[in-house]
């Protein structure tokens, strides 16, 4: 009796670490980082189980090659080599940058969770490509009390940004735009002088994440080079063990989110 044939749609891979450099403009080779590489592909035929290993081929085929400024080119050998009809391939990576504390000016490097999303299909065979980072803050808790002397309060708040990009953006200006909106950034390591002033400016400032991502998309729907993105901001406050989250998107049916 001869096997059934079988067949699937989707295949795929997920969670393969890789070594990898991305694009940074602090260095113009790329900072060197692993990523967790996912790849998922749409192939209209009968299944066969060499896909799988065709997968981890393609990637160290490549392996010199990956990274963000090259994955445009990249992802169209990947869906030739593999004859499908649509791939999407995600790069989740951690990318540090060192920063100043706002006082004592002491170094220290922050790490920020990034997400590299290239997709194309075959009807229009032109890559589409996201780039996504979330971004801690501290933003005013919304419970303060701005009329009573130190009524103020900080709450930790995450910041994600989602772009759809035509060139690559570098994650030091998605960072720097959201923490010039902030109440104040985060920091790996503060100085007992930093922590006074990071106190202090808590107690005496008030900057909801409502005027926080408000600001930081009026910042993206200016620029030319995004296509489309997305804000959502995640708040935790201090007297409750779940998270609240407010967003907006680029859309012809959100006031105030593009500007010709």
């Amino acid at each position: 009796m001869s096997q059934q044939k079988r067949f699937i749609v989707d295949v795929g891979m997920q969670n393969l670490p890789f070594p990898m450099k991305v694009v940074s403009r602090a260095n113009k080779d790329g900072q060197a980082t692993v990523a967790n590489i996912s790849i998922n592909a749409r192939i209209m035929q009968e299944f066969e189980a060499g896909w799988i290993d065709k997968f981890i081929e393609i990637v160290h085929k490549h392996r010199d090659r990956i990274g963000t400024r090259t994955l445009n080119e990249n992802i169209k050998v990947y869906m030739k080599e593999l004859k499908a009809e649509a791939v999407k391939i995600d790069f989740e990576y951690p990318f540090f940058i060192e920063k100043l504390t706002p006082k004592a000016k002491e170094k220290c490097l922050v790490k920020y969770n990034c997400v590299y999303s290239v997709k194309i299909n075959a009807v229009d065979e032109k890559p589409k490509i996201y780039f996504k980072i979330n971004v801690p803050i501290i933003t005013t808790y919304p419970a303060s009390e701005a009329a009573k002397q130190k009524g103020l309060f900080g709450q930790l708040s995450i910041v994600a940004v989602d772009l759809e990009c035509k060139e690559d953006v570098y994650p030091e200006d998605i960072i720097e735009l959201v923490d010039k909106h902030a109440l104040a950034p985060v920091y790996s390591f503060l100085t007992k002088e930093d922590q006074d002033y990071i106190i202090d400016k808590i107690h005496s400032t008030e900057k909801s994440s409502v005027v926080t991502m408000d600001e930081i998309k009026d910042e993206l729907a200016h620029n030319k080079n995004i296509e489309w993105y997305s804000v959502i901001c995640s708040n935790f406050g201090m007297l409750h063990s779940y998270s609240t989250l407010i967003g907006t998107e680029k859309s012809m049916w959100i006031p105030f989110t593009s500007y010709e």
